[in-house]
């Protein structure tokens, strides 16, 4: 916003889990709960939104719905996500 108009753009990379050697190991994390994308893909979006001067670039396609879900209830999220987390780290309820 400051320095947009001086022809400043940014763009926001917001993956899941991308197929990585960080990632290594890490296949059944949460984060991959929705698949993890090979870097290809995910490189192919972020040049397509340098291009199209998008801010946010989601290369899952849930994320979309996982940010709308997020911003309309933060508790439920909240909640979804510890139950979510306990899911896969095996702890009860």
């Amino acid at each position: 916003m400051t320095y947009g108009d001086q022809g400043i753009k940014v763009s926001v990379l917001c993956p899941q889990a991308v197929r990585t050697e960080m990632t290594r190991g890490h296949e059944e994390h949460v984060a991959a709960i929705d698949g993890m994308m090979e870097p290809g893909p995910v490189a192919d979006a972020c040049v397509q939104a340098i291009r199209d001067e998008t801010f946010l670039v989601l290369p899952h396609p849930e994320v979309v719905q996982y940010m709308r879900n997020k911003t309309d209830d933060y508790d439920r999220w909240i909640r979804g996500m510890r139950k979510l987390n306990r899911r896969f780290n095996g702890s009860a309820t």
